[in-house]
């Protein structure tokens, strides 16, 4: 819908039924419309720990385009002032005009748009375009494509592929979480967030399911088989209450206490906690690093790894991996096999709750399961 209205009948939608009433002093977040998806539970896409970034945008006149992938929720100081304006926390674009008096107003196709490299390629389920703050100044619509092309290729490289349409332009609210369900079957590597025809968006967050390159996975030989970058997903935990226990197979070392997953205390006695994991195929374990890094008078007191080969849904027996065995708060602990585990999913018990910082399983990928993965990506990139 046009918004240039000057010489035309009025619209019969209302422009601003999506607008959040002004900030009013006290909580910012206080009339915050949150959105609950199922989505969420999957790892982002887009998230700076695992490489991703914002990679060119036409237009960050108000606020830097990189914003929309910081981690933390937007904040907002209604005091904060520069020399262009209003400082917001999130990606901003200054006001689109049209071409001339008589047509004050953008034309329809107008936008601005900001790619995002993926830090993790793979299938898109969900997308998240919170506009926390902007209550005003959002965008009308909004739209998402996504490419493919694989290597390291240059802003100018990526405005010249082909992209595909995940999501058409579409109504979003002010100061609210907008959710979006994704059904294409396809790997995806960069994302193209349109804002039509202009305005701010605080955060973007890109969920979905990694699938790394067989052929890479090939030539590392030896890898990290949980890590999220190759493949490995987290399915279920007993507790989630502090942290995603997605965080226990990111890339590289915590950084701080809530960098992995730390539990509730818990006070039922004879229970633990837990938490499952897939691999991205079938894989043959060999060694395993726990890492309790930085947490010192929270880290679980003992842990245990069972192993599964199959899909333990429909029957396939645990076994142990390593037994109950005692952590110690703020350290790596090393354990070398004394016979590969070749497993598809595993789960880790800690005794009786507590935190992990870091799991890795090193290891390579089976015969059978490197044809999976390579069956799969094929699927996904023909």
């Amino acid at each position: 819908m046009s918004l240039d209205t000057a010489h035309t009948d009025a619209p019969t939608d209302d422009p601003h039924a999506n607008d959040a009433a002004p900030y009013a002093g006290g909580d910012p977040y206080a009339d915050y419309r949150a959105g609950d998806f199922p989505f969420t539970g999957l790892v982002d896409l887009a998230d700076r720990r695992l490489g991703a970034g914002v990679v060119a945008a036409n237009d960050e006149f108000f606020a830097e385009r990189e914003n929309l992938l910081v981690r933390e929720r937007a904040i907002f100081d209604p005091e904060h002032f520069g020399h262009k304006g209003k400082i917001m926390d999130g990606w901003e674009t200054r006001r689109r005009r049209g071409a001339d008096a008589d047509h004050p107003f953008p034309a329809p196709e107008d936008h601005d748009w900001a790619i995002v490299r993926l830090g993790a390629p793979g299938v898109i389920r969900g997308i998240v375009v919170d506009t926390a703050h902007f209550r005003g100044n959002y965008p009308q619509r909004v739209s998402v494509q996504a490419t493919a092309v694989d290597g390291t290729p240059s802003p100018e490289e990526l405005l010249d592929a082909k992209w595909e349409e995940l999501l058409p332009p579409t109504p979003v609210r002010g100061h609210a979480a907008n959710g979006f369900e994704i059904t294409t079957e396809r790997r995806y590597t960069h994302v193209r967030l349109c804002q039509h025809p202009d305005g701010g968006i605080a955060r973007l967050r890109v969920h979905g399911e990694v699938v790394p390159d067989p052929e890479w996975l090939d030539v590392l030989g030896t890898l990290d088989l949980i890590a999220v970058v190759n493949g490995g997903v987290y399915e279920d935990a007993s507790d989630r209450f502090y942290s995603s226990p997605t965080q226990i197979i990111l890339p590289g070392t915590s950084r701080k206490m809530d960098d992995g997953w730390e539990n509730r205390r818990r006070r039922i006695r004879g229970t633990n906690d837990w938490v499952r994991f897939r691999l991205a195929a079938q894989g043959a374990v060999r060694a395993v690093e726990i890492d309790t890094a930085y947490l010192k008078g929270n880290s679980a007191g003992w842990i245990a790894l069972q192993g599964c080969n199959g899909d333990p849904a429909a029957g396939a027996e645990w076994f142990e991996i390593i037994p109950r065995t005692r952590l110690q708060p703020d350290t790596l602990h090393r354990f070398r096999l004394p016979a590969q585990a070749v497993v598809t999913h595993v789960r880790l018990d800690a005794f009786p709750d507590g935190g992990i910082a870091r799991m890795r399983l090193h290891g390579g990928l089976t015969d059978q399961g490197a044809a999976d993965l390579r069956a799969r990506y094929a699927r996904l990139t023909g």
